[in-house]
């Protein structure tokens, strides 16, 4: 009886630490209502609003999104494994889910796939989804740089969403490109920084000086200093509004 106990003890307690894996998610006020912001992991997230969840390159399997409401809207902007991973697409409930994606993702989807769940979006498209719009904006290497052959011109996309009166800025995989410099009334920015892949923090910080977002999320940042990046980007505009946040709770 004791070791019955025992093993249903230490169950538990396996399944307390992976429910105490997930951040606690942010909460924005937003025109009706309230906008949620879940970090999971590395460049995945879900946001929420008004009961309908986004998930944004939804990886980690169905494990990393459990006491989460199944998506309405899933958002994918590259091919690579860390973005686009399959194994997660079939492994949560994607019923009720439209997949908004570039062309290069919607040739790797299922073929079994309802093509009316389907939005294929490329760079410069704009739609509007469940009252929400949704644009796809250029993400990539700068040409000739060591990496820019990793992600080219107009194969995957970076997002802009209007949420409730919010613009979001979602990078996906990116360098300090003059597109992303050139974006305007940022809200809130989810931005990259991990090399030999996008950018550095320095990179990074400079690019957000740039389009001067009110509020900034350092993600996809795996093995830089976000601590430097908010110092970077307070020391040339403190309006902007540094929020680090942990993307990598299985590291603890």
């Amino acid at each position: 009886m004791k070791l019955k106990h025992a093993l249903i003890l230490l169950l538990l307690a396996g399944i307390s630490a992976s429910q105490a894996q997930m951040v606690t998610p942010e909460k924005v006020k937003v025109k009706g209502g309230e906008l949620v912001i879940q970090p999971i992991t590395h460049a995945t997230l879900v946001l929420t609003y008004q009961k309908k969840n986004i998930y944004v390159d939804p990886t980690g399997g169905a494990e990393a999104f459990k006491g989460l409401a199944a998506p309405d809207i899933i958002l994918i902007t590259d091919i690579h494994g860390d973005h686009f991973d399959l194994k997660t697409i079939q492994a949560i409930n994607t019923n009720k889910a439209v997949f908004i994606v570039p062309q290069a993702v919607a040739d790797k989807l299922p073929a079994t796939l309802d093509k009316q769940k389907l939005v294929i979006l490329n760079n410069g498209d704009k739609i509007m989804q469940l009252g929400m719009s949704i644009a796809a904006v250029p993400m990539y290497n700068l040409p000739g740089a060591p990496n820019a052959n990793n992600h080219t011109k107009g194969r995957g996309n970076g997002y802009i969403l209007v949420i409730g009166g919010k613009t979001i800025y979602i990078s996906g995989d990116t360098a300090d490109t003059p597109e992303m410099r050139a974006l305007k009334n940022i809200d809130i920015a989810f931005v990259c920084m991990n090399l030999p892949y996008t950018m550095d923090v320095n990179s990074a910080a400079e690019g957000v000086l740039a389009f001067k977002p009110q509020v900034v999320y350092p993600y996809h940042y795996r093995g830089q200093d976000v601590n430097k990046f908010k110092s970077l980007v307070n020391a040339g505009d403190k309006n902007i509004e540094v929020r680090l946040r942990n993307w990598y709770p299985e590291a603890k």
